[in-house]
């Protein structure tokens, strides 16, 4: 009986209470949403690098090492020597190891000098491997892969020339020895599409006629003899490293922190993504309560509803009242309504949500480079929404005591 009232009374104020619950489902997607977006983000950072057991380069912060080598962001405060990384890829343990080296850039983009052994051992997104969108693998000297988002924001394509600047944000170019470019990459939403990758012996090639940071004034040594040289390496910036067996892993790791001839870092990937995700979670947790606080706001405007509505339902309680309904009724109809309310706006809020990530799951991928995964609602999802309801049922209860107060009197008195 008193919930075929409560639906009845529902639907007699049915624009003030369409406008609460869209109000109330607004919230919930926006406070589920932000929970999607923080857990996409954090599986996305944990998903840059897959496969590689040990990041190793010259000894500095765990966290620096990451951002520098993986994300691309910082610049190394020294680097590794070529005989060091011999020593490391000659140990029993390494299954695969894998040079970067870094400093030079093109026009904002990173520019990293790695061997063809990186196409194959980088993975990301849990085990997927990058792919040639058009063109293929540098195979000259002077030939360059690029990332999707250097191709699309600089408009290149197959065969246009590159010119790479020494270190970043540097107006000295090596204009001498230009680049090809021989491939794009597929998009992969990870710091590979923002990468110019040229051979190691490409970024020594470049160097030749350079010192100091400087081309020797008068100095250019043709293509063709440059080719003929020794391009070894003499200094890596990082490397990524692959071992047989798991048990292996730290036995490994401690004796390159130990190692004698120079001062070296090796770091777990996923405990150095752990420390990074540590630094920013005091901006997670404030987005999150900006959300609550959403939340929060639309179940006190459904309050402030039902109060501005108790003063056009008084008649309609006191008649309630008159045919013998007792206050607990009253009470009782009032919370029923806020409760019902509030159910609907939650679970709409979460159709919306779902229904925007079909939509919008595609574009951020593509644009940000942020996987949002769409499954089932979690049991944390589900205590949010129970959690969104009791709160509903628990603020319609103030405006509920003040309606259970009121007398058939002043229900059926007539104000002017």
């Amino acid at each position: 009986m008193i919930l075929r009232l409560a639906f009845a009374s529902l639907l007699a104020r049915g624009l003030t209470v369409a406008m609460t619950i869209l109000a109330i489902a607004l919230s919930v997607m926006l406070f589920l949403g932000v929970e999607k977006v923080r857990t996409g983000a954090k599986a996305s950072f944990a998903d840059t690098i897959s496969g590689t057991d040990l990041i190793v380069g010259a000894r500095s912060g765990s966290v620096q090492l990451l951002l520098y080598s993986v994300f691309r962001i910082g610049n190394a405060t020294n680097n590794m020597t070529w005989e060091s990384y011999q020593d490391i890829a000659e140990n029993d343990a390494v299954d695969w190891i894998v040079p970067i080296s870094l400093g030079d850039s093109h026009r904002q983009f990173r520019v990293m000098g790695t061997t063809t052994a990186f196409f194959e051992r980088y993975k990301y997104r849990s085990g997927q491997s990058l792919a040639v969108r058009d063109g293929a693998l540098m195979d000259d000297l002077f030939d360059a892969t690029i990332g999707a988002d250097v191709a699309e924001t600089l408009g290149y394509s197959i065969g246009d020339p590159i010119v790479v600047a020494h270190g970043l944000a540097s107006f000295s170019e090596h204009k001498d020895q230009p680049f090809r470019v021989s491939g794009i990459l597929e998009k992969t939403g990870t710091p590979v599409d923002r990468t110019v990758i040229v051979s190691l012996e490409a970024i020594e090639a470049i160097h030749v006629d350079w010192q100091s940071g400087a081309q020797i004034p008068g100095q250019s040594t043709p293509a063709d003899v440059i080719r003929q040289m020794d391009l070894q390496p003499q200094a890596i910036t990082a490397a990524l490293v692959g071992v047989k067996g798991r048990l292996q892993v730290f036995g490994l790791q401690r004796s390159i922190n130990e190692y004698a001839q120079e001062p070296l870092l090796a770091i777990l990937p996923g405990i150095a993504l752990q420390e990074l995700w540590q630094i920013v979670g005091i901006a997670e947790t404030a987005l999150i309560a900006v959300s609550a606080m959403v939340i929060v706001t639309a179940l006190i405007g459904m309050m402030a509803t039902i109060f501005s509505s108790l003063s056009e339902r008084r008649r309609e309680m006191a008649i309630f009242r008159a045919m013998g309904a007792r206050p607990r009724v009253i009470f009782s109809l009032l919370v029923l309504e806020a409760t019902v309310m509030s159910a609907i706006g939650a679970l709409l809020g979460l159709a919306l949500l779902y229904l925007g990530l079909l939509v919008a799951q595609p574009l951020i991928d593509s644009a940000f480079g942020l996987w949002i995964p769409i499954t089932a609602p979690s049991m944390r999802e589900g205590w949010v929404l129970l959690a969104v309801i009791l709160a509903g049922a628990i603020v319609s209860m103030v405006p509920a005591i003040r309606a259970y107060r009121m007398s058939v009197a002043d229900g059926m008195m007539v104000r002017i």
